[in-house]
């Protein structure tokens, strides 16, 4: 069974700048679980087949304008119909006044109740954007995040390969560091992952022989991020000359990280290799093949080869994270 994660209602009530008419009294511990937003039309109307309360309710123009148009006993018989039903929060948009009756119900029957001045489409967007990235499956990765030239690079290895001081020779270089050690992946949608370091170990590398250390104080805001999208994985390993390496970049590799694919890089590790230089080039690579450019085909074109014949293969590599 897969783990169903949840957030502060409060929290969220900080992020989107709503503002509170009322609070429930339990209004400090009240977690949402649901990631889809519902607006409460049809159970002003009086149909709540398939209603979930877990779910937050925004209440736009349209919801009010009917409201406005009932008599004052239809008005509160609707409004009272959806406080039983007992919804997690209830946001009023365009910074609405609310109606009295929903305001003397929501107090009624303690029920949380907010209001923005965001449009309600505009409001629903962010806030559905928001939930889904709190409340994203989610893996702990050993590993080092980096972003080089706007690509999310996840390196990873055998402990001990160099894959934080690569980070470091990085940042030193203008790129910026996510986490080193221990990388956070959340799956932000269907075709999207995103990472960032546990909040305790937020900034630090350790690097072995002098210890930890700070990279934002050392290098200043510019050398960290807080989080970035996954588009590489660049795997390190030792250099094996029994093994043969790719070194045309015909062929493809992939592993999966929460369902997702993302294409990986086997880099073997010797002495005189310069690591950084090798992986901004491979982000540049990357970036330029998923605009529809391969450096090893034009080769092949330029060699009078028919490239037709080739066939990219894809191999997925099961990865010991």
């Amino acid at each position: 069974m897969s783990e169903t994660y949840s957030v502060l209602l409060s929290q969220l009530v900080k992020e989107h700048n709503m503002m509170i008419v009322h609070a429930s009294a339990d209004y400090a511990d009240v977690r949402i679980n649901s990631k889809a937003v519902g607006r409460p039309g049809l159970q002003y109307a009086g149909f709540f087949e398939y209603f979930d309360n877990r779910r937050m309710l925004v209440s736009g123009k349209q919801e009010n304008t009917f409201l406005q148009r009932l008599n004052q006993p239809e008005r509160r018989r609707a409004i009272e119909g959806l406080m039983q039903h007992s919804p997690r929060a209830l946001v009023v948009c365009h910074e609405v006044t609310p109606l009295p009756e929903l305001v003397e119900l929501a107090i009624q029957y303690d029920i949380n109740l907010f209001v923005t001045e965001m449009d309600t489409s505009e409001f629903m967007a962010e806030l559905i954007s928001s939930l889904h990235v709190h409340l994203a499956p989610r893996q702990t990765i050993h590993g080092v995040l980096v972003e080089v030239y706007g690509e999310g690079l996840l390196i990873t290895g055998d402990s001990g390969i160099g894959k934080s001081e690569t980070a470091l020779e990085l940042i030193k270089r203008g790129h910026r560091l996510i986490a080193d050690d221990a990388v956070e992946i959340r799956r932000v949608s269907a075709k999207s992952l995103v990472g960032q370091a546990p909040e305790n170990i937020r900034h630090f590398i350790e690097l072995r022989g002098i210890g930890i250390i700070n990279a934002r104080r050392i290098f200043g805001m510019g050398a960290v991020k807080l989080t970035e999208k996954i588009d590489m994985v660049i795997n390190l390993e030792i250099w094996d000359n029994n093994k043969v390496y790719d070194r045309m970049g015909i062929d493809s590799e992939f592993t999966e990280i929460l369902g997702i694919k993302v294409p990986v890089l086997t880099i073997p590790v010797k002495p005189g290799r310069n690591l950084a230089i090798i992986i901004e080039v491979a982000a540049m690579n990357n970036r330029q093949k998923k605009m529809g450019y391969n450096a090893a085909q034009e080769l092949m074109q330029n060699l009078g080869m028919d490239i037709s014949i080739l066939q990219e293969s894809e191999k997925k590599l099961d990865l010991d994270f």
